[in-house]
């Protein structure tokens, strides 16, 4: 018996996906990366999370520095901060301190985040800012046209290591768990479905949130991080993975031959913004007042 296999039409389609409400948090700019670029499912996952959970478009910001991520705020229909290279943490940071209801969500590559940005990664993740850092991780300097990052791997090839790169590679998941995060995943831009479940988490969480995104650099990169290879490579956390073992974490992160797809740690502890409260109600500062908390978003 032969199947013949349903026409999909695009004004069906779109029909669709405006009902589904994605398009609220979509803007009229249209995103101007590499066709392929896995970048591409980080907008749409990003804006189903924000629809899904339905946070008001005044109280969502989207923090960028430099990078192909770097223009990401251009496309949701929120606000936005196009910051300087490196330098969206601490930004983020001042943001969050300036107004806790906010819901601050920090993008950015693996060359802008633990590069010229490294520096701010231990401190965001010691003092459980909370903000949700989505790092787009394709191992390359895309924008800048293919140079060696912090995350390429041991031989690459690149205008920047033509004899191929001699440095052994950040484990970005291994420094956040050591730096004190308080949520650490990972996920696949190859996975659509499970990067939008774990940005979802990642952004429901109270406190410092880590993801760490896998995405392939179609244009710079023929040969390490592509879809083919990392099709092949990442697997899911053994079902018994235990995300309040800092230390089980730190072993999984370590899997850097078959990247591990899930949530790898988890603490509720409390955030800067609660602390600074703390240190204000005992000081008799009197903000707020009587040593009560302030009400905040769910």
């Amino acid at each position: 018996m032969t199947i013949q296999p349903k026409p999909v039409y695009l004004d069906e389609k779109l029909d669709e996906v405006r009902q589904s409400g994605r398009l609220d948090y979509r803007s009229k700019a249209l995103p101007t990366w590499c066709p392929g670029c896995g970048y591409f499912a980080m907008v749409e996952s990003l804006t189903a999370v924000l629809n899904r959970m339905q946070l008001p478009h005044k109280d969502t910001v989207i923090v960028s520095g430099i990078g192909c991520a770097s223009r990401f705020p251009f496309f949701i229909s929120t606000y936005g901060i196009h910051t300087l290279h490196g330098r969206a943490l601490p930004v983020a940071t001042g943001i969050k301190m300036a107004n806790d209801r906010l819901h601050v969500i920090v993008v950015g590559g693996d060359g802008d985040g633990f590069a010229i940005g490294g520096g701010h990664v231990p401190h965001a993740a010691r003092r459980n800012v909370d903000i949700t850092y989505l790092l787009f991780d394709n191992g390359v300097y895309g924008l800048t046209k293919g140079q060696t990052s912090p995350t390429s791997v041991l031989g690459f090839r690149t205008s920047t290591s033509p004899y191929e790169n001699p440095d052994r590679p950040l484990n970005p998941l291994l420094m956040v768990l050591s730096h004190g995060a308080s949520w650490v995943g990972q996920a696949y831009a190859g996975k659509p479905d499970h990067l939008t479940e774990m940005i979802a988490a990642a952004v429901a969480h109270r406190g410092f949130s880590y993801l760490n995104i896998l995405s392939p650099c179609v244009t710079f990169d023929k040969t390490e991080r592509t879809y083919s290879n990392l099709g092949l490579q990442v697997a899911d956390l053994p079902a018994n993975h235990d995300s309040t073992n800092v230390a089980m974490a730190m072993a999984a992160a370590m899997r850097t031959d078959h990247p591990l797809l899930g949530l790898y740690y988890k603490e509720d502890r409390p955030t800067l913004n609660e602390n600074l409260d703390s240190l204000a109600a005992k000081a008799g500062a009197g903000t707020p007042a009587a040593g009560k908390k302030p009400v905040r978003a769910a």
